[in-house]
């Protein structure tokens, strides 16, 4: 089932074009990855599915309904930039967002503790909110978001201000709720993330979507043209026009073949009377690799979406 449904959405704000004509559908109980460089028009759509902006073209449902104020309760929105009362308590700043969702105050207080608990949060319920480190500040707003038990929830950077520990803690709390059925969509540029948990994404730059799909298919799309090498020596590769670097470190690269005539076997032969090759082979890049090369706009418009 698609809970979320994206149709040719325009966003425009005087002359500069936030977004595009994206469209991409999210479905029930997966994660999907919303992902592109700064600028890049996310946070517009973001706010778009929020409905705090309204789109100028097309449209957006959830839930096969008209996004509208009061579809706004079923939803979680960790921003970006982190929006908390620094003089409040912990447990008044939970417990007040989540009656604004439409919570009992007693339902509210028992989800606050509940979730403070589950985040190793316990015993700063009275603590004020300016008292918190940033990755303190970071788990209540977290618990902030998802308090009031919201069927869909978005998260843009949730694992900003956290340590490796915490880091995991949060992306195994992600996981469960989408095993207990929740949609969630996750905004990072921390591609690893995006392998990780990612069951889908859309890529957005320059406020077009240019890249979508599984991140299987993603991946598996660029495997039969990917090439990876080891090697000693200084390698250039400058006077190939058939190739694209999309990582390169000493003794190691990655390359795209941009072209389906390239001659794998002669382009070993010339590298090899630069470098001493220790390992040449084809091999499926990292999102990090794909991200890179989409944004620079080498790769083109990936569309692999099996529906």
């Amino acid at each position: 089932m698609e809970v979320l449904k994206i149709n040719n959405v325009v966003k425009k704000f005087g002359d500069y074009t936030a977004t595009n004509n994206v469209s991409f559908t999210v479905k029930q109980g997966s994660i999907f990855g919303l992902l592109g460089p700064n600028g890049a028009g996310k946070t517009t759509l973001i706010r778009m599915i929020c409905n705090i902006f309204q789109p100028d073209e097309g449209n957006i449902s959830l839930f096969n309904q008209q996004m509208s104020p009061e579809m706004q309760n079923r939803i979680g929105y960790l921003p970006e930039e982190r929006g908390l009362y620094k003089k409040n308590k912990v447990i008044e700043q939970i417990t007040y967002f989540a009656e604004l969702k439409g919570m009992k105050h007693r339902d509210a207080l028992e989800s606050a503790r509940f979730w403070l608990n589950k985040m190793g949060a316990s015993g700063w319920e009275n603590k004020k909110v300016e008292e918190l480190s940033k990755g303190m500040q970071q788990k209540v707003q977290f618990i902030s978001t998802v308090a009031h038990s919201p069927d869909f929830i978005i998260l843009d950077e949730p694992f900003s201000g956290f340590d490796p520990v915490n880091t995991e803690l949060l992306k195994n709390i992600i996981l469960e709720m989408k095993a207990n059925g929740k949609t969630i969509i996750l905004s990072t540029h921390i591609m690893s993330q995006v392998e990780e948990m990612c069951d889908e994404v859309c890529m957005i730059n320059k406020g077009v979507a240019v890249l979508s799909g599984k991140v299987s298919d993603i991946r598996q799309s660029y495997q039969k043209n990917t090439i990876h090498l080891e090697f000693s020596g200084m390698l250039d590769i400058s006077d190939f026009t058939a190739v694209n670097i999309l990582s390169q470190s000493e003794g190691k690269m990655t390359i795209k073949i941009t072209d389906n005539l390239f001659d794998k076997r002669e382009f070993l032969a010339k590298i090899n009377e630069q470098v001493d090759i220790h390992k040449f082979s084809m091999e499926t890049p990292s999102m990090h690799d794909i991200f890179i090369d989409v944004v620079s706009n080498s790769g083109g418009k990936i569309m692999v979406n099996d529906k």
